[in-house]
């Protein structure tokens, strides 16, 4: 005798995996703990090289399924070859990509239904600052904005926008994070 198990999904989240995970933590807040890694190679001029292959979650390391692979470079007019986004342009696809989950998979729990989604990012950075050329320009973003077109019951748009501020990108960004920079012999 087998037992099956009803596959439930919500905007293409399958909600018995996500509720056993939240249960799991719920029950166990030490399964919540998590480590991301990214190594990273210069390559020459601007470009470099990060790839992604494993992190550690619920108490154990963890392999991706297969290495994730990109490439970062910089516009010819900072000298670089243009091989690849730019690191400030991989902040906003990090910032789309978690804020889109984060929206989707808490609507999908609390039950509220989306058709389409797509958003536009667009951040205003003055190469003053990370050029060294005025000590008072910030050297990163000074303001990021996002802009979701949902297809969904417009009754959902304001709590939508809540939903994509829970994503631990939009909250690394917004209320900042210690962040410790060592360099040693190679």
């Amino acid at each position: 005798m087998t037992t099956e198990t009803k596959v439930h999904c919500v905007n293409g989240i399958d909600l018995n995996v996500l509720e056993g995970t939240v249960e799991a933590i719920r029950n166990d807040r030490e399964l919540g703990r998590c480590k991301f890694r990214a190594r990273n190679k210069w390559r020459g001029g601007t470009q470099n090289h990060t790839t992604i292959a494993e992190f550690r979650a619920a108490k154990q390391e963890n392999a991706h399924k297969h290495d994730f692979e990109m490439d970062a470079d910089e516009p010819p007019m900072l000298a670089g070859e243009d091989e690849g986004a730019n690191p400030v342009e991989h902040l906003l696809n990090a910032l789309a990509g978690c804020a889109t989950t984060s929206m989707v998979a808490h609507a999908a729990v609390r039950g509220i239904h989306i058709e389409e989604l797509e958003s536009e990012l667009e951040g205003d950075l003055d190469l003053n600052g990370f050029l060294g050329l005025d000590p008072n320009v910030p050297k990163g973003y000074t303001n990021i904005r996002v802009r979701f077109k949902v297809k969904t019951d417009e009754a959902n748009l304001r709590k939508l926008k809540s939903l994509a501020q829970l994503s631990p990108v939009y909250n690394t960004l917004t209320n900042g994070v210690k962040v410790d920079i060592q360099v040693e012999p190679k």
